[in-house]
């Protein structure tokens, strides 16, 4: 059986993005982490019925951290872990950048979560 990763709830912080649309009219979403750590994980989702394959490509200041990929649909999600060696750096203040390609439908708003610890 394997052992489960522990993921304390006090440590570490949660930043929150949105954009008004992940489908044909893509638009960035931006937010700024508020703590120095490394970027653990990201959520995103789409809060319409969006079509396509939509990929979100993260970016720290410009400079591309890693991408997202997930298949669109109704209330279509995803998550990526960023591995040890993955993980990704920021000091506070840093510029994350959260910017969907891909996707269809019309105005389809999107929401994305990274977890820095």
């Amino acid at each position: 059986m394997p052992v489960p990763v522990p993921r304390p709830l006090s440590d570490g912080s949660t930043v929150y993005a949105r954009t008004t649309s992940i489908g044909a009219s893509p638009v960035a979403g931006n937010t700024v982490a508020i703590e120095k750590g490394r970027i653990q994980r990201v959520f995103v989702f789409s809060e319409g019925a969006s079509t396509g394959t939509i990929t979100i490509t993260v970016a720290i200041n410009g400079v591309t951290a890693g991408t997202v990929v997930f298949t669109g649909g109704a209330n279509a999600r995803a998550v990526v872990e960023f591995a040890p060696s993955g993980e990704v750096e920021v000091v506070e203040g840093d510029l994350i950048t959260f910017t969907p390609s891909g996707g269809g439908g019309a105005t389809i708003p999107g929401h994305f979560y990274a977890i820095i610890r």
